[in-house]
């Protein structure tokens, strides 16, 4: 779970890199980096911690330059305490390059043994972004033979990186000297938009972005979504070269950002992410009916921010008051990505505050996003009726997470997720609720796609279907192990 922006401009770009991290913070709050290019010349500054604590005058002065990546991240792989696990990560040769990296491999374990014993390359963390750009780098160093570097070297490059590595990437790479590489897995899994603007001297400014907000904000024209398996490289002057590198390309985005992660106000692979809540609120309002007697609930109410237009909509289905019944702390990040249990536990008090006048005596339908390991939830819940309300029902816009999520999504563990190998009773139980209903993942399905040109999604963590291949048990049991030590 990361965000990334890279911009070639005609001007200094450290200001608008770091306005663009603030638009990502919600996709990481560990650690966060930018580095820029002056000529062939690096200037680079990350740090710990959110991206409004990170950087100083004096950082942002030395951060000079027309072209620049930047990144804000929450830790999937490698130490998120760790200040050299923050990205972007830089290699001398060839040229320089350093990048950014959203996404998750799922064959480090091969390409560790690789880079040591054939590439001959020696990566100083446990990140899978030094493993990718040192692979990157190899590839790139194989196809020069002493020439000068070419879109069609880089693309060739890259062709043979995604022949290597598996899982999920949308990853920008500056090329001392050169100009700006982005690339997107065979899959399209993580997402990565592509924006230009025309500027005063007819020249063209190039932004690419997890999120189409970050374009919008910015005043670039959101042109498309990086394909599947595609290289798009910008020269240091400008011009854009783009190639599909994968034999075989297929767009699988991840269903979670449209659930959780990304902002409403952004629109990925051409779906609406608020229109795909308000869809799936539809959706959940169908289920609650069989479920739950229309006159057995008083007011339904969201547990902010991200299940809001969901709860709006089955209030609207429903029939019922729509009502705000939790006020939220903004200075508290997002409890599902903070580390540890105990963490998002005591965080679930500071960041919300249950209204007693909205409670008192009703009996309360919540909606959420999801329910991943449910120690929010249960919390919530117990807020709700120390608050007053006389029944809690507790409804998901998701369908049931059981199985881990491999491809950039904190979820490694199923031993965590309070889904894995239960009953919708069984957490019932567990959460203390009234009664717990889940949105169908056939409605979710239908939620996103809607009648969209996007025909597939990674659903892995709801259906155990891993789109990549090569994700078996032994894996999980790896990384499993992994999370735990």
């Amino acid at each position: 779970m990361c965000g990334i922006v890279g911009i070639v401009s005609n001007t200094e770009i450290n200001q608008r890199i770091y306005d663009s991290l603030l638009l990502l913070q919600h996709r990481g709050q560990d650690s966060t980096g930018i580095a820029t290019m002056e000529g062939s010349v690096f200037h680079l500054h990350k740090s710990k911690g959110h991206v409004k604590d990170a950087y100083r005058t004096r950082d942002m002065r030395t951060l000079r330059g027309n072209i620049g990546i930047g990144h804000v991240r929450y830790a999937t792989t490698g130490a998120a305490h760790r200040e050299d696990e923050a990205q972007p990560f830089y290699v001398n040769a060839p040229y320089g390059i350093i990048l950014v990296h959203n996404g998750n491999l799922t064959n480090t374990r091969e390409l560790e043994a690789q880079l040591f014993n054939i590439d001959r390359r020696h990566t100083n963390s446990s990140s899978d972004t030094e493993m990718l750009l040192n692979i990157l780098a190899t590839e790139i160093q194989a196809q020069i033979h002493g020439s000068s570097l070419s879109p069609e070297h880089i693309f060739s490059a890259v062709t043979s990186l995604h022949k290597r590595v598996e899982g999920s990437y949308a990853s920008i790479a500056l090329i001392s000297g050169y100009g700006l590489l982005a690339f997107r897995d065979p899959f399209g899994i993580r997402p990565l938009v592509l924006g230009k603007k025309i500027v005063e001297n007819k020249k063209t400014e190039w932004i690419l972005a997890s999120e189409s907000l970050v374009l919008e904000n910015n005043d670039f024209e959101v042109v498309r979504d990086v394909q599947p398996g595609e290289a798009i490289f910008i020269s240091n002057e400008g011009k854009l070269f783009s190639k599909q590198c994968s034999n075989n390309p297929q767009l699988f985005p991840c269903s979670f950002e449209y659930v959780y992660l990304a902002r409403p106000d952004s629109v990925m692979n051409g779906i609406s992410v608020y229109e795909a809540r308000l869809r799936m609120g539809d959706h959940l309002a169908n289920t609650v009916k069989q479920k739950i007697s229309s006159g057995d609930i008083d007011v339904v109410m969201p547990i902010p921010d991200s299940s809001r237009p969901s709860a709006m909509q089955v209030a609207r289905q429903l029939g019922l008051e729509y009502r705000e019944g939790f006020f939220k702390n903004r200075y508290i990040g997002r409890t599902f990505i903070m580390p540890g249990q105990a963490l998002r536990k005591q965080s679930v008090r500071q960041k919300l505050n249950a209204m007693s006048s909205e409670f008192k005596g009703k009996n309360v339908l919540l909606v959420d996003d999801s329910i991943v390991r449910g120690t929010t939830s249960r919390e919530i819940v117990q807020m709700a009726r120390l608050a007053g309300a006389n029944k809690v029902y507790f409804t998901s816009a998701a369908p049931p997470i059981r199985f881990p999520h491999v491809y950039g999504i904190n979820m490694p563990s199923k031993r965590e997720l309070i889904a894995y190998n239960k009953t919708t009773k069984e957490i019932e139980n567990i959460l203390l609720a009234d009664k717990l209903v889940y949105q169908d993942i056939t409605d979710l399905e239908k939620s996103i796609l809607n009648d969209s040109c996007v025909k597939h999604l990674d659903l892995s963590c709801f259906n155990g279907n891993y789109v990549t291949g090569k994700v078996t048990n032994e894996y999980l049991d790896w990384v499993e192990l992994e999370y735990s030590s």
